[in-house]
């Protein structure tokens, strides 16, 4: 059976232009976990990632052995906020606040994901597996750009997402979100490809 790869099939969504562009974004499962702090230097954010990957993968295999479907474990993202979003710099990031999450196909159920991440957590012994959740989350109307390159270089790139936004009428609302179509355990800064995306409201 064919691996169904959730990037095609909500390709408006894991795909941005070199422009920024609107897009509405619907509700969808995800696995989360929450931090705080600068996910360069913390413990903290790498504990995050390193237990989100199992939690994902364990969560593939119950979907395979339950419904015989087989997916693609879907890329990192990233919600990041302070609490005075004006002040939401990427040169401080001592003070920001963090969602760390992948998304799930729509077949995972709170309950499935609840037992799989107490039975991944504890088989693995995964540092912080039992932070964990189960949510449905969405961007709704959002504005969204592709970045090429390392994540310290996206100050530009968010400049002109925002820029845009102003331009079009529209106000920040939400979170700073963040799509990783390159893992960020596996490629070179230089060719990371990051959906930033930002919600807005009229």
């Amino acid at each position: 059976m064919a691996t169904i790869d959730l990037k095609k099939v909500y390709r408006d969504h894991y795909s941005a232009p070199a422009d920024p562009e609107l897009v509405g974004v619907p509700s969808r499962p995800y696995l989360m976990i929450d931090g705080r702090g600068d996910p360069n230097t913390g413990q903290e954010y790498a504990d995050a990632v390193s237990s989100l990957y199992p939690l994902a993968y364990g969560l593939r295999k119950v979907i395979k052995d339950t419904t015989g479907d087989a997916y693609a474990v879907m890329p990192l993202e990233g919600l990041w906020w302070v609490d005075d979003m004006t002040r939401f710099t990427v040169e401080d990031k001592s003070d920001w606040q963090w969602t760390s999450m992948i998304l799930l196909p729509d077949a995972v159920t709170a309950d499935m994901a609840g037992e799989t991440i107490e039975s991944v957590t504890a088989k693995k012994k995964l540092p912080s597996g039992h932070l964990a959740r189960f949510e449905v989350y969405g961007d709704g109307k959002a504005a969204q750009v592709l970045h090429r390159g390392p994540y310290a270089d996206e100050a530009p790139t968010i400049a002109r997402l925002h820029d845009f936004i102003d331009e079009a009428g529209y106000r920040l609302t939400g979170k700073h979100h963040e799509i990783y179509l390159t893992d960020p355990r596996k490629s070179a800064p230089a060719n990371n490809r990051t959906i930033i995306r930002q919600p807005v409201a009229g």
